[in-house]
């Protein structure tokens, strides 16, 4: 009896270790981060993926090039403009969207969609009919691999860099002040 009830103590000991040493280790592959524009104008909420020696965007990437992205990690990234803005040359309403990119080697298209909620870009052809703009900017080269996916607001744009790729997407308030 004795030792049947220092087995299970031993048991419950263990296991109870064990969950500690998984949660010391938890934190997230790609956490959620937020960035805002000087003026708070401009926020944006996204999962930020770490490069980790992988190819990220190419016909052999971890994105692959003409399909739609849900720009980030996990669930899928919003925007927010406080004002009313012109997105490249679309008026967009003040209020929160769902952003996507579809990345390609010299342009990519950006998106945003009212749908919000969503996990990913899995559900994407189910609602791209709520799209509320579609631009698109010219794809450039980054002079050094940048580690994690960085998307950064500023008063005029926001810009977007992950590994070699870097797209700048003009974004201003409408009437021309933030």
């Amino acid at each position: 009896m004795k030792r049947g009830l220092l087995l299970m103590t031993m048991l419950i000991v263990s296991a109870l270790f064990s969950q500690v040493l998984a949660q010391g280790n938890s934190a997230p592959m790609s956490p959620r981060v937020t960035a805002e524009s000087p003026s708070k104008t401009v926020k944006i909420a996204y999962g930020q993926p770490s490069k980790r020696g992988r190819v990220i965007f190419g016909p052999s990437g971890l994105e692959k090039f003409g399909k739609v992205w849900r720009t980030g990690a996990n669930e899928a990234t919003e925007i927010s403009f406080a004002k009313d803005v012109m997105f490249g040359d679309k008026m967009v309403k003040a209020g929160t969207y769902t952003l996507f990119t579809i990345p390609d080697e010299k342009e990519w298209t950006v998106i945003l969609n009212s749908k919000l909620g969503q996990w990913g870009a899995y559900d994407y052809e189910k609602v791209k009919g709520q799209d509320v703009a579609q631009i698109k900017v010219p794809a450039k080269s980054n002079k050094a691999p940048v580690e994690k996916l960085t998307i950064t607001p500023t008063d005029s744009d926001v810009t977007i860099a992950w590994d070699q790729a870097m797209i700048s997407i003009p974004v201003k308030a409408a009437g021309g002040t933030n």
